[in-house]
């Protein structure tokens, strides 16, 4: 039996899927790659370390959600390892509630571009990743947080760094949770614990998100990435067919819950910041 490429180019027709090579290059500002043996390891990163919540972050937003599309298409990725960069998953660049929330307040844009870079780059960041990739996924949260743990949460498999920190920043800073992070807390913690998360903004550190079963492993942070990858080689050890149809039914659940509440929540955070008193 020919294999399958030599099937569609004896066919015809096909439009070529994404190469590794040209996109790890086209992302390479936002993500560092690497493949082996069908198992791709992204690094998430600003600038050559943590992510930043800086003035890039309308770019970033942007890209990720464009990457997990890329990713997904290309036959040749079999099982995801995504993590983050350095000693941190997510820092934020303002110091003070005030001053994240004046952020956000300068940050907002008029008309059509509000929608393409707050609110549809604020859905397709995640549905993107839980409906565009098909492949077994593992999340490394390799350090503290200061948001956007959900894209680790809606994974498959999590595991954190014994640094690692979980939290939901909005309510903290005069903004309504709804752009994601809410729904991973209120589908694994329950209603109940997850509004005490959203109004205290407390933060979760691993070992008790690991009892809470947000995470899956807790590791020292100089050996969750060889956790990871031995549990990819596990799953890439499986048959091809069966690999993707359990991540179908382990992602299942997630995708039921973003189209209940994901548009419904960020719909509400983005009214609540248009609705902040300007800066002073």
């Amino acid at each position: 039996m020919p294999d399958l490429k030599d099937w569609q180019d004896a066919v015809g027709g096909f439009v070529p899927r994404p190469a590794f090579e040209d996109y790890a290059a086209k992302y390479a500002d936002y993500a560092k790659m690497q493949r082996r043996d069908g198992i791709i390891e992204i690094a998430l990163h600003t600038r050559g370390g943590p992510v930043t919540a800086d003035e890039s972050w309308f770019a970033t937003h942007n890209a990720w959600g464009q990457l997990w599309q890329e990713v997904g298409n290309d036959p040749d990725n079999e099982v995801l390892i995504l993590t983050g960069t350095g000693d941190a998953w997510y820092r934020t660049a303002a110091a003070t509630a005030q001053e994240q929330s004046d952020r956000l307040v300068r940050a907002q844009l008029p008309d059509d571009h509000a929608y393409e870079h707050v609110y549809y780059d604020g859905t397709k960041l995640l549905e993107n990743l839980v409906f565009a990739i098909d492949i077994p996924t593992i999340a490394v949260i390799n350090g503290p947080s200061a948001a956007h743990t959900e894209i680790a949460l809606l994974c498959d498999i999590t595991l954190a760094a014994d640094t690692a920190t979980i939290i939901d920043p909005h309510f903290a800073v005069g903004v309504a949770p709804g752009d994601g992070q809410q729904l991973t807390l209120q589908e694994l913690l329950g209603a109940k614990r997850a509004a005490y998360h959203l109004y205290t903004g407390e933060p979760i550190d691993a070992h008790t998100a690991l009892q809470l079963g947000l995470v899956n492993e807790v590791l020292p942070a100089d050996r969750i990435l060889t956790r990871a990858r031995e549990l990819a080689e596990l799953i890439a050890a499986k048959p091809r067919t069966t690999r993707r149809l359990t991540h179908a039914i382990a992602q299942r659940p997630w995708k039921r819950r973003l189209v209940d509440d994901l548009g419904f929540g960020l719909a509400h955070e983005m009214f609540g910041i248009a609705a902040l008193p300007k800066p002073r």
